[in-house]
């Protein structure tokens, strides 16, 4: 009998254990870090892209992969806190991916960033990135000489056009440089920083401003917005989120939609392709918006031409 009790009780065990046993057998689930240098409570669209781009690839956040979200300017802490974590692959925008790059060699890092790829040092080539770095470009900063000239046929007396930047500098002074259009450029890192470059586009009688390029600009989109709109300065945006948050007019690439190949391009590092092996993507959707509601408030009248051209009229 007591022999009995003694199998009954290792046979309850052994079935208890099982399910235990059998988890711990399943591969653990690959991890996805996130980083953006700027508030990604401000970019809720370019997480809910990228989570489309994971689906489209065979991952759906919770079942089959898990995001790891992080945030702000100081990017290498970040970065060694993913690391620590043992990520499968780290996805960011261009401080973040240079930041991931330095810091690994063998972690995949998939980018997604508006300016050169091989200028910013990212990868080497773009058909053949090499290394452990590939990603999607969405040209925000090629854009600039075409940005510069939609302003420019705004207002034809501008002589001169203020430019705000947070990084990117020399491509944007070679944008103007192309269309002959002569900036005032002003580099600002902190929201003091901000107000005091509004202060100074004015005195300097710059009559139009191209802004937002990089993403703690980005960021500050609505503090940007507000000041233009006080120092009544039509403004051109690289974004569609500062039209909507009341800004003039963006012609952009469609940034959500450079995640959402970012999301497809890291679905297909985690099946097990190769970064060196996958070629650079290029965005090619474009937007002009322009808000009527804003301009009127300004009190231009946008020309018949560019609101042929506009993709979307905010009214």
């Amino acid at each position: 009998m007591s022999n009995r009790r003694e199998f009954i009780t290792l046979l309850g065990g052994a079935a208890a254990a099982w399910p235990l046993a059998a988890r711990a057998q399943q591969p653990a689930m690959p991890v996805v870090g996130f980083l953006y240098g700027g508030t990604l409570t401000d970019v809720p669209h370019y997480v809910t892209a990228f989570r489309q781009g994971l689906k489209e690839a065979g991952f759906i956040e919770g079942q089959n992969v898990g995001i790891e979200f992080h945030s702000g300017r100081n990017s290498p802490p970040l970065v060694a806190d993913l690391l620590r974590r043992q990520v499968a692959l780290i996805v960011g925008d261009t401080p973040s991916a240079l930041a991931a790059k330095a810091a690994t060699t063998t972690v995949p890092i998939v980018f997604a960033t508006g300016g050169d790829p091989v200028r910013a040092g990212l990868v080497t080539n773009l058909n053949r990135p090499g290394g452990n770095v590939t990603g999607v470009s969405f040209l925000t900063v090629e854009l600039g000489a075409k940005r510069l000239g939609l302003l420019r046929e705004l207002r034809p007396e501008a002589a001169r056009i203020a430019v705000l930047v947070d990084r990117f500098v020399s491509e944007v002074r070679a944008a103007a440089s192309a269309i002959g259009q002569q900036i005032e450029v002003l580099y600002v890192g902190s929201d003091r920083e901000i107000e005091t470059a509004f202060t100074t586009l004015v005195q300097r009688g710059a009559v139009a401003l191209h802004a937002g390029i990089g993403a703690f600009l980005t960021s500050q989109r609505e503090q940007i917005v507000a000041l233009a709109a006080r120092h009544r300065i039509p403004a051109i945006y690289n974004a569609r989120e500062y039209v909507v948050a009341g800004g003039l007019m963006s012609y952009a690439p469609s940034i959500p939609d450079a995640f959402r190949q970012a999301g497809i391009y890291a679905g297909r590092i985690l099946k097990g392709e190769k970064p060196a092996d996958l070629p650079v993507q290029q965005s090619t959707k474009f937007e002009f918006v322009i808000n009527l509601k804003t301009a009127k408030t300004l009190g231009l009248q946008i020309p018949d031409r560019l609101l042929a051209l506009a993709d979307e009229v905010i009214e």
